[in-house]
């Protein structure tokens, strides 16, 4: 029994690699992370309420994938982009309440 279970994570690890053979989980984490970084950074400066909108969907689509089951994304990865989400929440809805007093 011991011996079908390891033949068996050993044809899923070599599936995994197979499937993806130029990526591997990190630079998933690794893209995600950083691509939500600079979508919030990209938030914080952008001078229209439409623009801000559009930076906090991207940050919500890279929330989106790594809720994917299968992703390889690591929990600590979810947890930051998790973190960035509600940053840019933060800032959106700042952003707007200064746009608010602003008329």
């Amino acid at each position: 029994m011991t011996e079908k279970t390891n033949s068996d994570i050993k044809r899923t690890q070599v599936l995994k690699k197979q499937r993806h053979p130029l990526m591997s989980a990190t630079d998933i984490n690794h893209i995600l992370l950083h691509g939500a970084q600079i979508s919030l950074s990209k938030l914080r400066r952008a001078g229209s309420h439409s623009a801000r909108i559009f930076y906090f969907a991207e940050i919500g689509v890279y929330l989106e994938v790594s809720l994917s089951s299968g992703s390889a994304i690591t929990d600590d990865a979810r947890e930051q982009l998790a973190e960035i989400h509600q940053q840019a929440l933060s800032s959106l809805m700042d952003a707007n309440k200064r746009e608010s007093q602003l008329k």
